[in-house]
């Protein structure tokens, strides 16, 4: 006589075992989102079916990033490993779920999970990590958990972010009432796949996003526009500005075109300029430089050929400064630190917020001090590091801060006439 069972042919009417140490040892202290994760997960392993973070977020109605902090909480506690696929690639691995029985009891998982280290432990030895830490404590006003700590640390180290950067997020996110973890992480992932991995590139951002906006305003204000620009034509004038090197006062001139029609609209200024841009191309080269028709965008390379040119001999003249003289390299460095920490002491609350940014303005006055005494004693004058643009107005840009064309436009214009008439 034979035995056998009934197949089940439904998926969702098998059942799905979970050891109990999972249960007693590590689902009360998780999040319900990770417990949820590893569940559901568990349940397709055990059936031998690949299932993507994709389709488990869109599945349990959660954001992807979330299904992978998930996976990096569980490998930290020790119930996964990720394998990964392609060594580059750290944020495309499998999940291989762990014994918890001979994680506890089998000596040969003993051993080889003896020599792992969690990333918190080991990046809170770092002072700047725990200063971080701290520092976002003071710009929310709140202790951070250690669900918190362990996100942060995770994200740390999955996308390579400076301490700097995290903080900088934070007090950002802060200043616009907004103190969620998981916000202040977009905020941060979109700065870096943009490239802006550091406070320096993302301050310029924030610079040439205001410049932009100046830019904007004067064009509508030209147009007698009071709303403020959509995308579409923000992206328009843009082209003006970058792409084709027109300067503002071009541009208010195309604007001025519009006083004959009815509806004056950014549309109609474009076809102007692109006109202008068209006929400039054309009339480009040797011949057309002997008439004086130099389109913008020529003016413009050779603008930004001069301020290379300028810094490549800036960093020339700082290199032979460091070779005489190498604490002046020093206090260069020791000058970067203490803007740093004077930029934390600025966006800080700190109650004794005043009192720490003037000790630090005076450390670096006696830097500035030192440094210029370095440089006159050793026979240097005192701005010979520094780009030596041939006009200080626009530092050779050829547009001013207001958006206007500098007064050196014409003169530059002239110069790479006869450059190409040679």
């Amino acid at each position: 006589m034979g035995f056998k069972k009934e197949e089940i042919s439904d998926l969702f009417l098998l059942d799905t075992r979970v050891e109990n140490i999972f249960i007693n040892e590590y689902m009360a202290s998780a999040p319900g989102d990770f417990v949820k994760v590893y569940m559901f997960a568990h349940m397709y392993a055990g059936l031998e079916i690949d299932l993507t973070n994709e389709e488990i977020s869109r599945h349990l109605g959660m954001e992807q990033e979330d299904v992978l902090k998930a996976w990096t909480y569980w490998e930290q506690m020790g119930v996964v490993r990720k394998i990964n696929r392609d060594p580059d690639d750290r944020l495309r691995y499998d999940i291989e779920f762990v014994s918890l029985r001979e994680q506890l009891y089998g000596e040969k998982t003993k051993k080889k999970n003896a020599s792992r280290t969690g990333t918190l432990p080991s990046m809170m030895a770092d002072e700047d990590v725990k200063a971080m830490f701290e520092e976002i404590e003071r710009i929310t006003g709140e202790v951070i958990s250690g669900t918190w700590m362990m996100e942060i640390s995770d994200f740390m180290r999955d996308f390579e972010v400076e301490p700097e950067l995290v903080i900088y997020g934070f007090s950002f996110c802060a200043k616009r009432k907004k103190k969620n973890l998981n916000y202040v992480m977009k905020v941060i992932r979109g700065w870096l796949e943009d490239g802006l991995r550091d406070v320096k590139a993302v301050e310029k951002r924030f610079s040439e996003e205001d410049r932009k906006q100046h830019l904007y305003r004067r064009v509508f204000r030209a147009l007698g526009f009071t709303r403020n620009a959509t995308e579409e034509e923000e992206r328009i004038m843009d082209t003006w500005f970058d792409k084709m090197g027109f300067s503002m006062e071009k541009v208010l001139s195309a604007c001025k075109k519009t006083a004959g029609i009815n509806n004056p609209n950014i549309n109609y200024v474009n076809k102007v300029l692109t006109g202008w841009y068209e006929e400039g191309k054309t009339g480009g080269g040797a011949k057309g430089a002997a008439s004086g028709e130099l389109s913008a965008g020529e003016i413009k390379r050779y603008y930004e050929m001069l301020v290379r040119r300028e810094e490549e001999d800036a960093d020339r003249r700082r290199e032979q400064v460091y070779e005489k003289v190498p604490r002046i390299r020093e206090i260069e460095e020791e000058l970067s630190a203490q803007n740093r920490e004077l930029s934390k002491a600025i966006i800080s609350d700190r109650v004794d917020g005043r009192k720490v940014m003037e000790e630090i303005r005076s450390r670096i006055d006696a830097l500035n001090t030192e440094k210029a005494f370095l440089l006159t004693d050793n026979g240097f004058e005192m701005d010979f590091m520094d780009v030596r643009y041939r006009c200080p107005e626009c530092k050779d840009t050829g547009i001013l801060e207001t958006g206007e064309r500098c007064q050196c436009f014409h003169e530059i214009t002239r110069e790479k006439i006869r450059l190409l008439e040679q």
